[in-house]
């Protein structure tokens, strides 16, 4: 094959896997198609993408002069590389952490979700917590997820802790100060996942104690989603 024809051949094929790439995402989040038939896009995205850099490859290596004749190449390759690696890596990440979805600062006793579970009742996971089946997961995977302690009375720990959720572009769904208790759901980019937050003040002697929970509403493992967040929200609370 011509490699003018060739570098169009690995262009077309790059760009119909970023497309895919693209759209599993966006179709699940507009409720086009079921998860499944996003992840089979997201599967088949990075299969073309594999098959692009490989035609781009090739024809790079057997271009001449190098130059700006391979230039086509480059971009299909670069391209490529982006539709194959971020499938790729999202699976490299699932892999290198436990297949669970609820993570919480308090494994023994975990915040409880009240003003959330209407929003939940057709989530294909429980709000319940499984108990040592994933805290000892949890605790092997992430054991820098730990109650937070602040030397300022509840009160003020709790305007703190509000404050904190609202900054991390959460939807807030109730604020109980009596209770202590903060409920959000977070929205995640890509998919659109729901995961859900509860965060709980207490009176710790003579200042506080701040436990967080994140639980998603789908998917046996949450890719290490929940336990990102909690960290970035104990940084912003710290903060």
């Amino acid at each position: 094959m011509p490699p003018r024809r060739t570098a169009i051949l690995a262009l077309v094929v790059a760009i119909v896997a970023l497309v895919l790439l693209a759209a599993s995402g966006f179709g699940y989040r507009s409720e086009l198609w079921t998860l499944r038939t996003a992840f089979s896009m997201l599967r088949w995205g990075a299969y073309l993408g594999v098959v692009a850099a490989i035609v781009a490859l090739i024809g790079m290596l057997t271009t001449r002069p190098v130059g700006r004749a391979s230039a086509p190449f480059a971009v299909a390759l670069l391209l490529a590389l982006v539709a194959a690696g971020l499938p790729w890596s999202w699976k490299q990440k699932a892999g290198n952490v436990p297949p669970i979805h609820d993570i919480t600062t308090d494994t023994q006793d975990p915040p409880t979700f009240v003003a959330v579970l209407p929003l939940r009742a057709t989530a294909r996971n429980s709000a319940t917590y499984a108990g040592d089946s994933i805290a000892v997961q949890q605790r092997a995977a992430y054991p820098d997820v730990i109650p937070v302690q602040l030397a300022i009375p509840p009160a003020q720990a709790f305007g703190r802790a509000r404050e904190a959720a609202e900054s991390m572009g959460w939807e807030m769904v109730a604020a109980d100060s009596s209770a202590g208790r903060i409920e959000a759901t977070a929205t995640t980019r890509w998919f659109g996942f729901k995961d859900d937050v509860v965060i709980r003040v207490r009176p710790a002697g003579v200042g506080s104690r701040v436990d967080v929970r994140s639980v998603s509403r789908v998917g046996g493992s949450d890719v290490g989603a929940n336990a990102e967040r909690i960290r970035a929200y104990v940084q912003r609370l710290g903060a």
